[in-house]
């Protein structure tokens, strides 16, 4: 599966994208918010080697990555969670190199992934979760036409401390292209 914006090419992870995901992944400054912070390059390889060979397994996270088509660099990381036996849910979280942030590549790639789950996948609804402190992403998902459902209070137990978490949450009657 590819999906093409246009700035950007969705593809499969690659073990081949190791060294440049590690290269963001790894920064202080973004982690800040991530539940998986590589320490090596081989704990990439190694994340890269769990995610499914194929897309849409129930109880499985499949990995994207985002290129840049002008410099074909790759920029950010999409995982997409896959819930249940029904399968008619998915969870969405992105990941951007910082110096590609706030210049609507995020928007762009989750806008087309979404509708990738809504209408070839025909999922039902789609959710994202996020830390209170995130304002950035919390932004980013409200323009974008999710809407919060929930405020658990430390329920996420991250960095040694347990933290709350935001569940922001759009079904696929409310999607619009």
């Amino acid at each position: 599966m590819i999906l093409e914006t246009e700035r950007l090419i969705i593809r499969p992870i690659k073990l081949e994208d190791k060294d440049s995901i590690f290269e963001y992944r790894s920064d202080k400054d973004i982690y800040k918010y991530l539940g998986w912070i590589p320490e090596t390059v081989d704990d990439v390889a190694a994340f890269i080697n769990k995610v499914p060979k194929q897309i849409n397994e129930p109880e499985t996270w499949y990995q994207l990555v985002l290129i840049e088509k002008q410099t074909e660099t790759l920029i950010g990381d999409l995982g997409i969670h896959f819930f249940g036996k029904e399968n008619q849910q998915a969870e969405i979280g992105c990941t951007l190199n910082k110096h590609f942030q706030q210049k609507g590549y995020a928007s762009e790639a989750i806008k087309k992934v979404i509708d990738y789950l809504f209408q070839s996948l025909n999922k039902h609804r789609v959710i994202t979760s996020i830390d209170p402190d995130n304002k950035k992403s919390i932004r980013l998902v409200e323009r974008m036409g999710f809407r919060k459902e929930a405020h658990f209070i430390e329920s996420f137990y991250m960095k040694g401390k347990w933290v709350d978490d935001l569940i922001y949450a759009m079904l696929k009657k409310e999607w619009k292209k």
